[in-house]
């Protein structure tokens, strides 16, 4: 395999900060000079805290997820954020999501029709506004390589290798202060023996999401990161813990421990 297929193998091999430094500024200037992002960062600041103390469930995309009882979901009121093609998802039920969150630049590019036709709101990466249509329920975030998990996400936040983890410092940043995982298997058949962050081309059938087409038929997807995904989480987790916050896995089986396991009508309370 050549090298550049292996993102871990892209990097520069010698670490110089005036380069990393320079690199930062060069792309990341275009953007703050850019209007959308002056307002994405001020709809960000007027949401923050607004639904302080206030219970959230995110909604990852793993197989699991098709056992999550939507209805329990619909009458118990609770905030939920769907994640990346949680829209696959709504010809199997009538619950929505509060709100859809995605920041993979291949996920942007392959789910742009329903991102441009859809009144949820929306928080996309901000390479999504060179194709989505500027409205008012769209709101982009930005990402910093930076490890640290953002309390406050209206300039930049780190995106921890999985979109789950973005969807956790947004819940912070809003002032949730108990959040639930659920639908994160955290657990990738098809990926073994890949390497990290690689882009492939996906089989004629997707066994690691929720909707067998969510990833299928040669579309391109990137390799998880399951070890850079956990230590995201254990970040998030203790500065949740230290806030006196909590994160719950209310998934159905899967693979990722770091957090307590609930029930979910335990969590909603019903």
């Amino acid at each position: 395999m050549n090298e550049k297929d292996i993102p871990i193998l892209t990097e520069r091999a010698v670490v110089n900060p005036y380069f990393k430094a320079a690199n930062l500024i060069l792309k990341r200037l275009p953007w703050d000079l850019n209007p959308e992002s002056w307002r994405s960062r001020a709809r960000l600041q007027k949401a923050r805290d607004q639904h302080q103390g206030q219970k959230a469930v995110i909604l990852c995309n793993g197989p699991s997820l098709l056992k999550t009882d939507f209805n329990l979901l619909k009458t118990s009121g609770v905030f939920t954020f769907g994640l990346n093609k949680i829209n696959l998802l709504f010809d199997k039920t009538d619950f929505r999501p509060g709100c859809v969150v995605a920041v993979n630049h291949l996920v942007l590019e392959q789910n742009q029709a329903f991102f441009n036709q859809t009144d949820l709101p929306l928080y996309l990466d901000s390479h999504a506004h060179r194709f989505i249509k500027r409205r008012a329920n769209v709101t982009y975030v930005k990402q910093t390589h930076h490890k640290v998990f953002a309390r406050d996400v209206s300039w930049s936040l780190y995106y921890g290798h999985t979109v789950t983890f973005v969807a956790i410092q947004l819940a912070y940043h809003l002032g949730f202060a108990q959040v639930a995982l659920v639908g994160c298997d955290h657990n990738f058949p098809s990926a073994q023996g890949g390497h990290a962050n690689q882009t492939v081309v996906s089989g004629q059938s997707d066994p690691n999401h929720f909707d067998p087409n969510y990833f299928a038929g040669g579309m391109k997807w990137q390799l998880p990161d399951l070890f850079q995904s956990e230590v995201a989480y254990q970040m998030a987790r203790e500065v949740y813990e230290a806030s006196g916050r909590g994160i719950y896995n209310c998934t159905e089986g899967g693979k990722l421990e770091i957090y307590e396991r609930r029930g979910l009508p335990e969590f909603l309370g019903t």
